[in-house]
Formats: C-alpha cells, sequence, structure tokens
C-alpha cells in the first residue's frame, strides 16, 4: 500500500510552563510514502484523502467513517482511495502517523531528565487532544489487525521510542524505556475507552511518569 509522511501540526494546551520544542525539517515530507516514494500528484492526493478523512470524523466519528465517504469528500474516486488505503482504520493510523512524524522535537536544552522525557510525552499525548473524534478514532484503529495498520503501528512506535531514548540520554536502560511506552500506550487506550479528555489524560501521564523517573 502507498502512503504519505506529511505536515499536520502539534497543538499543545500543556498549562504552566511550556515545554521547549524546535521545528525538525524532514526533507520532501508529503513526498515520503511508508513504503515507498510517491510521485508529487500521488501525494497531493494522499494529502487530500487524509485531510477529507479528518473533515468526515468531525461530521460522522468513527463508526460512520468509510473509505468511499472520504474518498467523496476528498474529489478522488473509491478505487483510488483504495488504493491507498485498505481500510479505514489504515487511514486513521496513516492520519496520526502523519501528525506524529512532523509534529516538532523537544528541545531539551536546559532541562533534566525528567523534564525532557515530561515534555516527550505530554507533547506525544496533546497531538490529537483538540480533536475528540479524530483522537478517539486512533484508539480504535491502533487496535486493529490490518497489515497496513501493523506497518504503521511499528512506525509509531519506532518514532516514540526514538524520542524516549534521546530525553533520557545515552546509556538510558532499555527496561525503563519500555515502561515509558506501555505507560503511553496504556494513557492512549484509556482515554479512548472515555476516562476522561486527552488533555487530562496527558496531566496524568505525566504525574505517574513523573513517580517513575522520581
Amino acid at each position: 500500500m502507498k502512503k504519505s509522511t506529511g505536515a499536520p501540526r502539534l497543538d499543545d494546551h500543556c498549562p504552566g510552563q511550556e515545554p521547549v520544542v524546535a521545528s525538525r525539517h524532514v526533507s520532501s515530507p508529503s513526498f515520503e510514502s511508508t513504503r515507498r516514494r510517491l510521485t508529487e500528484k500521488q501525494a497531493e492526493t494522499v494529502d487530500r484523502l487524509t485531510q477529507a478523512g479528518v473533515e468526515v470524523l468531525r461530521e460522522q466519528e468513527f463508526a460512520g467513517l468509510t473509505v468511499r465517504a472520504v474518498a467523496s469528500r476528498a474529489g478522488v474516486g473509491p478505487a483510488t482511495a483504495y488504493t491507498y488505503f485498505s481500510s479505514k482504520e489504515h487511514l486513521v493510523a496513516e492520519i496520526f502517523w502523519r501528525r506524529l512524524q512532523s509534529s516538532p522535537v523537544v528541545d531539551g536544552d536546559g532541562l533534566d531528565r525528567t523534564a525532557r522525557v515530561l515534555a516527550v510525552l505530554r507533547n506525544i499525548a496533546l497531538l490529537i487532544a483538540d480533536e475528540p473524534a479524530v483522537s478517539a478514532a486512533v484508539t480504535n484503529a491502533l487496535l486493529g489487525a490490518d497489515p497496513d495498520v501493523e506497518h504503521l503501528r511499528g512506525r509509531i512506535g519506532a518514532e516514540i521510542h526514538g524520542r524516549l531514548a534521546a530525553a533520557l540520554g545515552p546509556g538510558s536502560d532499555p527496561d525503563l524505556i519500555e515502561t515509558l511506552e506501555l505507560l503511553y500506550a496504556g494513557a492512549l487506550l484509556r482515554a479512548g475507552m472515555g476516562y476522561g479528555t486527552y488533555a487530562h489524560i496527558a496531566g496524568r501521564l505525566e504525574a505517574s511518569a513523573r513517580l517513575i523517573l522520581e
């Protein structure tokens, strides 16, 4: 399947002191695919489909989302849409991957280890905090067994692992990284199950991580 890693935004509503972030410049991000490179025209089509997916989610939520409805909103034929996305879970996973991949990376200068890790976790948790329908859809989508979702799930996990390892610093304990990854995954699932908003869960995630780190 063909996918691209585009450039939506990060909306961070962290109360109090805002974590310091630095923009990461990715070479031609909308041309890059999770499996292969796309032509300019193909990348534009994928951009339209993912944006249309967010728009449909705002109106229909995950239960009402279909690849056909997204294709219609994007002005793309259903057959073309299925060329890029094998399922609605695949489409939603791609939306989250694109936001994560293009989000700013924490600049740890002047921060201690705990502050760096907390900033990383909060930034990731708040990627879709302002989009409740998208947030719930992401949780559902990432639990899917679609091979394309599994592929993206692996890339998402690797990106989060890398950010946590960088925040912890050289020689960081692999078990500590895994514990923090499990903590984040549990927080994402808890938010998706309706135990609180993503903004609330982000705060609880930060408190739990602080207990582990300190």
